[in-house]
């Protein structure tokens, strides 16, 4: 453990869940804490203050960042940020929540990453594992922050951690044991320069492994292939489309690990209660990651067996008439949006929009013609929406979700499906998707 914060000026920018656990962890190990965040007040205030942690609050000044040690970036705060660029200048490691918390586990760790199915992936990793009998922490992107994980980190612990593009472009040293990509497409392009530089932060999950570490990739990807060459890592694959001769595929209704001359059964299909058949794609893949620590198929099939889905990704809802509802609020680009439009057959009613990050919404327009009744289209991307697909399908504006989901309601009777898949970010009218989902199921609940 030779890393120490000892006695040094670390400036932690940005407050939300990772921020405050790299702030405690590091003025648990000593270090004098500035935590800075563009908010006026923090609930959390008191108890921080108590740990002995200065808060900024109402902004960053550039000060708070050109007289630390150390500056500590949560995953929501812009690397390109004036005074973040200002504390690099002056020769200042820049680091991720992700980075710091690295330093100091003993156990070994399994990132994920990926621009679909992440959340869902580290959960059913975990809960395999754990159903395996292995000590297991799960979290990062998801769930606690690797930072408030550091404390429970033994030898024999794994860490399954969900990483993004956001949180890998900062890091350093940071070292999976088995490093995950699901898949690669555009995303987040309000923040990265170009969908190259998405990849590129993306990649770094490769970046620290070596001979002894594992890759799994998702071999009917090409942009996953791609990325995955420059990895030391010894590769293990995952291919739905049965592309590969060694690595984990589909036959006779099982999820089988097939290697060299032997093919071992590892999950039923019958036992997957997820909806849309994407979601198989992630069980293959926390599949893969689990007979490489030598999870026994039993476990991983009991694992299956009792997950039902995460909150906001393809989460049914209710039926209402006949008609049934189903949140995938995550669904918070194009690629993601496509796939839970493909889903279903037929008589579908999406609801979609809100603050556009970039893609092409036109690869939108065959699966609607093929399934839609209608499309409801709400915030800033009204307009947007209407453009791409308005000849195709009727697009129909709301001002708000209880509108939307009226208005898709009737559209969608007697027997279709309303599918909250936005293709966007909420925060032109929520707090975050999670917001956005609670409030589609608690209007669904008025119905």
């Amino acid at each position: 453990m030779s890393f120490s914060v000892e006695g040094t000026r670390v400036t932690v920018a940005g407050a939300a869940r990772s921020g405050l656990a790299a702030a405690e962890l590091l003025a648990r190990r000593g270090a004098r804490v500035t935590l800075s965040d563009s908010r006026a007040d923090l609930p959390e205030a008191d108890r921080l203050r108590r740990l002995g942690i200065a808060l900024e609050l109402g902004g960053h000044t550039l000060a708070t960042f050109t007289n630390a040690d150390l500056v500590v970036l949560s995953p929501g705060v812009p690397p390109n940020k004036d005074v973040v660029q200002a504390a690099r200048d002056r020769g200042i490691p820049v680091i991720a929540e992700i980075e710091l918390a690295s330093r100091w586990l003993q156990g070994r760790v399994i990132a994920i990453t990926g621009t679909k199915g992440k959340s869902t992936t580290t959960a059913l990793t975990g809960l395999m594992l754990e159903a395996a009998g292995f000590k297991v922490t799960v979290g990062g992107n998801i769930g606690d922050p690797l930072s408030a994980q550091v404390s429970a980190s033994t030898p024999d612990t794994f860490h399954v951690v969900e990483t993004s593009s956001f949180q890998l472009e900062q890091i350093d040293t940071f070292h999976p044991w088995i490093a995950v990509m699901l898949n690669l497409s555009p995303d987040h392009l309000d923040r990265h320069p170009s969908v190259e530089s998405y990849g590129a932060a993306k990649a770094r999950i490769f970046e620290n492994q070596n001979a002894g570490d594992f890759a799994v990739i998702n071999a009917d990807d090409p942009a996953v292939l791609d990325l995955a060459r420059r990895s030391r890592a010894t590769a293990r694959q995952f291919s739905m489309a049965g592309s590969i001769k060694d690595g984990t595929v589909v036959e006779g209704g099982w999820i089988v690990d097939r290697q060299r001359d032997r093919a071992q059964r590892l999950v039923p299909l019958d036992v997957i209660h997820l909806l849309g058949p994407h979601l198989i794609s992630d069980v293959m893949a926390a599949a893969t990651v689990s007979v490489i620590a030598g999870a026994a198929p039993a476990a991983m099939t009991a694992a299956v067996g009792a997950f039902r889905g995460l909150e906001h990704a393809m989460e049914l809802v209710a039926d209402v008439g006949g008609v049934r509802f189903v949140n995938d609020s995550k669904a918070t680009n194009v690629e993601s949006a496509l796939r839970s439009i493909e889903s279903f057959d037929r008589d579908l009613v999406p609801i979609m929009g809100g603050r556009f990050k970039g893609g092409d919404l036109r690869l939108l327009r065959e699966p609607l013609k093929a399934r839609a009744k209608a499309l409801i289209a709400i915030g800033e991307a009204r307009p947007l929406l209407r453009a791409a697909l308005g000849d195709i399908v009727e697009v129909v504006e709301a001002d708000s979700l209880a509108e939307a989901i009226a208005r898709a309601y009737e559209r969608a009777k007697p027997s279709g499906v309303v599918l909250l898949a936005p293709a966007c970010a909420s925060f032109d009218m929520f707090r975050d998707y999670a917001e956005r989902g609670r409030m589609f199921k608690e209007e669904v609940a008025k119905l």
